[in-house]
């Protein structure tokens, strides 16, 4: 279909996220996939975890059309039909979720929009549920390659309202919603998986 795109990082980085999530992700319910982009991890990941519901959203219209068409052609029972969602909005058009996924997104956004991120899975997620971030990472204000720093670079030039950002920004804002900090696992590629857990009220 015209309407399909494709991704080679989510080619790439389909599997290794993958393993991690098969450790976390809940036993059944609601997953909550945020800015869904080609929406081939929400094929990938609806086949890989046929026990809960997937849930691909995204604010672009031209991503949802691309969500819709991997769907049509090869979507598994338990993925749905993408939603509009903008992180921004408040309340999100999803009510509550089991487990949140965020690919790739916090980065090339604003960082109002990660920020929104971390209210709204706040909001929607039951006490233990799990926020699942991806993507590169800054420690401690250091980046973990010098092919980070030359990503952030290429960002920033592009937009100033984006970058690699540091955990030690996004842990106290995720804390700020109710998010504890669970585990970071080493990913290929200089990546990282954030696992972030709502604590009880």
């Amino acid at each position: 279909m015209t309407n399909k795109q494709r991704a080679p990082a989510a080619e790439r980085n389909a599997e290794p996220i993958e393993k991690v999530l098969a450790r976390v992700l809940p036993a059944s319910g609601l997953v909550l996939e945020i800015a869904s982009g080609t929406g081939q991890h929400a094929v990938h990941m609806a086949r890989a975890f046929p026990h809960v519901t997937w849930q691909p959203s995204d604010a672009d219209p031209v991503a949802r059309d691309s969500i819709a068409a991997w769907r049509e052609e090869a979507g598994p029972a338990n993925l749905l039909a993408p939603v509009a969602l903008d992180v921004l909005e408040d309340p999100w058009p999803v009510a509550a979720a089991d487990a949140v996924v965020c690919i790739n997104m916090i980065h090339i956004a604003p960082w109002e929009c990660a920020l929104a991120l971390l209210r709204g899975a706040g909001a929607i997620l039951p006490a233990g549920g799990l926020l699942y971030l991806y993507g590169p990472f800054r420690f401690h204000g250091r980046f973990t390659a010098d092919s980070n720093a030359a990503f952030d670079a290429s960002l920033r030039s592009r937009d100033p309202a984006w970058g690699v950002r540091d955990l030690d920004d996004i842990e106290p804002a995720a804390a700020a919603a109710g998010l504890t900090l669970d585990d970071t696992v080493a990913m290929p590629a200089n990546n990282h998986s954030l696992l972030f857990r709502r604590r009880s009220a």
